[in-house]
């Protein structure tokens, strides 16, 4: 126990070093109906390298150590239902069978390649969802017109405007969805905010999931300008690509910098007009007072 102890902290603190990309595992996610069995395989080609480590990582869960394979002898930890078969060595294939699947073996599991006291590095995990109802792809996917309250922020950016587009794809199960947006068909990632896991409703335990888009208000009120949000879903053997589309039907009321600075300047000139009108009408009754006050003196002379 000592030894396994020493090889997850090694395997911890090398999590996402730079030879991960030499670490493969297949497939990258799958379904299974409770009471059968998962096979998750893990390659590498890392010279020398001649042990394969798995994980377990559940939600909101650490991550769950659950045996290794030494060159060709598989050893699995007591009590966990798995088997670990094939060879860890360099080109070759390291089998984990998760065994009599349940609700509790949903999770993303992990292989790591490692050598002795050397680094271990990560493979990119493989999502296993052990199904509690039917697959279904996402029955709605909606993008939101961005609020005509959504204000110009005068501390970023310059003073730049900027409106928030929102995709809601909801109704799906289970939760093997991605999100991504698209301006005129080309890919766009920046002001892009995707939740990081999708909500799961209680009643029907189907889930939802939203994405963000942030643009400049200017690009929003081109009408030539059509965004597009894509959410990729996986059915158990492809992924399936719903998309929704949105584009402005509303001109630009907003404040710009040329608006604001004609209205101050009409408001300037109204305000010098005013300011005249009340001199020029204060004048005219200084004037009345003046003549009301002479003209006794004049009949009494």
């Amino acid at each position: 126990m000592i030894v396994i102890f020493c090889l997850m902290t090694s395997v911890s603190a090398t999590l996402g070093a730079s030879l991960s990309d030499q670490v493969h595992q297949t497939p990258a996610e799958m379904f299974h109906k409770p009471g059968g069995a998962a096979l998750i395989n893990c390659s590498h080609s890392i010279e020398s390298y001649d042990r394969i480590l798995w994980y377990k990582h559940s939600n909101n869960k650490q991550m769950e150590f659950l045996g290794y394979m030494n060159v060709m002898f598989g050893t699995p930890e007591p009590g966990v239902n798995v088997k670990i078969n094939g060879s860890a060595n360099k080109d070759k294939i390291c089998t984990l069978t998760v065994e009599d699947l349940s609700v509790d073996s949903s999770a993303i599991y992990f292989c790591a390649a490692r050598y002795h006291s050397s680094e271990a590095y990560f493979g990119a995990g493989t999502k296993l969802t052990v199904l509690g109802k039917s697959v279904t792809p996402p029955t709605n996917v909606t993008i939101f017109q961005p609020s005509s309250y959504e204000c110009r922020d005068q501390k970023n950016q310059n003073g730049q405007r900027w409106k928030t587009l929102v995709c809601v794809a909801s109704g799906f199960y289970p939760d093997h969805v991605s999100v991504s947006w698209q301006l005129n068909e080309k890919v766009i990632t920046d002001g892009v905010a995707t939740d990081p896991a999708a909500k799961k409703d209680k009643t029907s335990r189907d889930y939802t999931i939203t994405s963000r888009l942030r643009v400049l208000a200017k690009e929003w009120f081109k009408p030539e300008n059509r965004f597009s949000c894509l959410v990729t879903f996986f059915d158990g053997k492809e992924n399936q690509i719903k998309t929704a589309n949105i584009s402005s039907t509303e001109t630009d009321k907003g404040m710009t910098r040329e608006n604001y600075l004609k209205i101050t300047q009409n408001a300037k000139l109204s305000y010098g007009v005013l300011i005249v009108k009340s001199c020029i009408y204060g004048a005219f009754i200084c004037f009345l007072v003046w003549k009301l006050q002479s003209s006794p003196r004049k009949q009494s002379k």
